[in-house]
């Protein structure tokens, strides 16, 4: 073991500053600055963001044909980030539920049964819900009404309390002669097991790291059921409602399915800048980059689209072990702004397409409004009924909450399914390698690294800035002297950090540098020092004292929820942390190789924790770094995300922004070394670590080693450390490794 170092001594009030350098004399948390503005420009790109969405849409407004085909390359992607990857199972009919004790049929309107039912979607994954059919003769339309993760089928049907009866869509519109299919949500409530956690959330977080929406399921449920109605009646048409997260579901529905002929969305249509805010399991990565609601809207026509602007099912959504979000009802002018975006995208049609705002009390009243309802209902061609009576129950209702808890858990084995089958399909995404030589393995994986670059981290077209140095000393210690130094990255994004400089430097001599990360909550002073000491055990003054030049960046994970949503800011975009983190480690070594005493062919990384997460994704991307070590985070990191059966399993703890848009179909941590290669590479695992097992980390540690000894014949740049400890720094097998590959003494 290490003795614990000596604290550096602080030095206040520096006029000192590095040569070429201006004086640093920002006071104040640097580091909350460093998160301010990097808020800050996310913020603005997603304004920008609004503003360059043009780019992506070449309606061509001829004939109702050709602008639909000009829309399918933007439907195919719309689907794609919604998940919507998964062949949908043809059944001939939804299957009536019912026991000898329980009949299907629970209820009955003047003129419309009612049904239990439950209908096949994705194999092992189906919908239940509510089928109401007319007495008598043929549907005059066939009908998917949505209700939000508040109400349940039975409450919009008219048979259970909880909506007011005015409001209860479904039963309004069987009532009108036509047959409504109603989808039971997955609600908000909370995870018996994890407090602060609802299950919405619960179930998005593996669904999005394997490339899935739970949005995309539920929408998988409602085109199911279009494919039925398409089926069995060609001729009769087909309409889709919803209010709240049925008015999403609808939305999307409608943008995605030329079937239908009208949608009506009610309680959900908006400006989506502030996207971040609302429930994390609507986060859609890349959504803002093309789709706001207007341009959905704008895929809807020509057919019908009829806008409800009323009360939202508002909601807070706690924060803790979930991500704290909120539904708040709109102001009327915002969602009238959006619609006028979506108005003037149809203005070159020559025939306009019926695009209707209807307007309940101001913005502020009860949704499946006469007007509203009519509205959808005149482009189907059938007249609104008289608002009737609840129809009358015959039978034992269904136990909303056991129904809720198959979808929950079949949505959740189809997660599990689809991770067990990852590994397969990532090597068929890596296939493309070329093993033979190592310049043709250099050369075949930068298509992959683009796809990393681009596709997964998220890349922002902004040139890096000059960086405007400014340096003060901060640390003076035994052997080495300490500046903090601050750099510029993109307007309002500064790289911060501490340089530590041995004292025994020669004018003319280059050393190796190891840039020191810490981790989670971590602070540049935690690895200089004795605070942090119990994970960091002060690496970076350690190697200092060893001779290396040292540097130690302040990461962007810092103050909780404030980071946190950084990346619910980002990911709309296409965007997430490390968009921002890779250009400031950029930033950072593209300087420290102008230093005079800087060998800009060893520059090292060398981090813990979420730092060791930054050493998966940082050099890939940054090449100059010439090797990379990952201490105490280095794990089989699909699973580790995906899986809801093991205790190391993010699927249940309160890092909401760990998780990363379909990595399970791109890039484990095997994948990620590969775009490593050939630089070294190497993995520090304690193995009292809970972060994992050792099982774990040695599975997909294997296949890195395959690659490297097995495959490109380079097994000396390719080590692991097993050592029995915590989470921290070990500093054996890690310094060995260093001098080795550094080739410093």
């Amino acid at each position: 073991m290490q003795n614990t170092p000596e604290e550096p001594t602080p030095i206040q009030n520096s006029q000192v500053a590095l040569p070429h350098t201006r004086l640093l004399t920002q006071t104040g948390d640097i580091a909350s600055s460093l998160v301010e503005g990097a808020d800050r420009f996310l913020l603005n790109e997603i304004e920008k963001a609004e503003a360059n969405r043009s780019q992506y849409w070449k309606r061509d407004y001829s004939t109702a044909s050709t602008y639909n085909a000009s829309l399918q390359a933007n439907r195919e992607h719309l689907a794609n980030i919604l998940g919507i990857r998964d062949t949908r199972v043809p059944f001939d009919s939804p299957e009536l539920i019912a026991t000898l004790t329980h009949p299907a049929l629970i209820a009955e309107g003047a003129n419309y049964r009612v049904y239990v039912v439950r209908w096949k979607v994705l194999e092992g994954l189906n919908s239940e819900g509510l089928l109401l059919t007319p007495k008598r003769g043929k549907p005059k339309a066939n009908l998917i009404a949505i209700p939000d993760t508040t109400q349940t089928p039975e409450q919009i049907a008219g048979i259970t309390t909880g909506t007011p009866p005015e409001a209860q869509y479904a039963r309004r519109l069987a009532e009108s002669g036509c047959a409504v299919l109603i989808p039971a949500l997955i609600s908000r409530r909370e995870h018996p097991q994890y407090s602060k956690l609802n299950y919405r959330e619960f179930l998005y977080r593996s669904a999005f790291e394997l490339g899935r929406q739970l949005v995309g399921y539920e929408l998988q449920k409602v085109l199911a059921g279009i494919d039925w109605f398409a089926k069995t009646d060609s001729k009769t048409k087909i309409g889709v409602i919803g209010w709240g997260e049925g008015g999403m579901l609808a939305l999307y529905a409608g943008a995605l399915d030329t079937r239908i002929q009208s949608t009506l969305v009610s309680g959900y249509f908006d400006n989506r800048n502030a996207s971040w805010k609302e429930p994390i399991d609507r986060n859609i990565f890349r959504r803002l980059e093309r789709f706001g609601d207007a341009e959905l809207a704008s895929m809807v026509a020509p057919r019908a689209l009829t806008i409800e602007v009323c009360k939202f099912p508002e909601q807070t959504v706690p924060g803790g072990r979930g991500a704290p979000a909120e539904i708040v009802t709109p102001s009327l002018t915002s969602v009238q702004g959006e619609f006028a975006k979506a108005t003037r995208y149809l203005q070159d049609f020559a025939k306009k397409p019926t695009l209707s705002l209807v307007v309940s009390e101001g913005g502020k009243g009860l949704f499946g409004t006469q007007e509203a309802l009519q509205g959808f209902l005149s482009e189907l061609g059938v007249p609104l009924a008289e608002n009737g009576v609840p129809p009358h129950v015959k039978a034992e209702l269904p136990n909303a909450l056991q129904r809720e808890n198959r979808l929950i858990t079949e949505t959740d084995d189809f997660n599990q399914n689809l991770l067990r089958a990852s590994a397969n399909i990532r090597n068929e995404y890596m296939k493309h390698l070329d093993k033979s030589t190592l310049s043709k393995y250099k050369e075949s994986v930068e298509p992959y690294r683009t796809d990393f670059a681009k596709e997964v981290i998220g890349q922002f077209d902004t040139p890096l800035l000059p960086p405007n140095t400014r340096t003060r000393l901060a640390y003076e210690a035994e052997k080495w002297r300490g500046y903090e130094v601050v750099l510029d990255v993109f307007p309002g994004v500064i790289a911060y950090g501490l340089l530590l400089l041995p004292k025994d430097l020669s004018p003319n001599e280059k050393r190796p540098v190891v840039v020191c990360q810490h981790g989670l909550e971590g602070r540049p002073q935690h690895v200089i020092g004795k605070e942090g000491y119990e994970y960091y055990k002060g690496f970076a003054a350690e190697l200092a004292n060893r001779g290396y030049i040292t540097f130690a960046p302040q990461n962007l994970y810092l103050f909780t929820d404030r980071f946190r949503t950084l990346q619910r800011k980002a990911n709309p975009l296409g965007k997430t942390l490390f968009s921002l983190i890779v250009p400031q480690h950029q930033q950072i070594t593209d300087w420290l190789k102008t230093l005079p005493n800087v060998d800009s062919e060893r520059i090292a990384f060398y981090g813990l924790s979420y730092g060791g997460k930054s050493a998966m994704r940082i050099p890939p991307l940054v090449k100059n770094y010439c090797l990379s070590i990952c201490s105490a985070d280095f794990n089989e990191w699909v699973w580790k995300n995906a899986s809801t059966h093991t205790p190391y399993s993010y699927a249940f703890t309160g890092e909401y922004e760990i998780f990363e848009f379909d990595l399970g179909s791109t890039f484990n941590y095997a994948e990620m070394a590969a775009l490593i290669a050939p630089r070294p590479f190497m993995v520090e695992r304690g193995q009292f670590d809970g972060v994992s097992s050792d099982e774990a980390v040695a599975y997909e540690f294997a296949k890195v080693r395959h690659l490297y000894q097995a495959q490109l014949g380079i097994g000396g740049r390719c080590e692991i450390e097993f050592f029995a400890g915590p989470h921290t720094i070990n500093g054996k097998g890690t310094y060995a490794f260093l001098a080795k590959h550094l080739h410093w003494k």
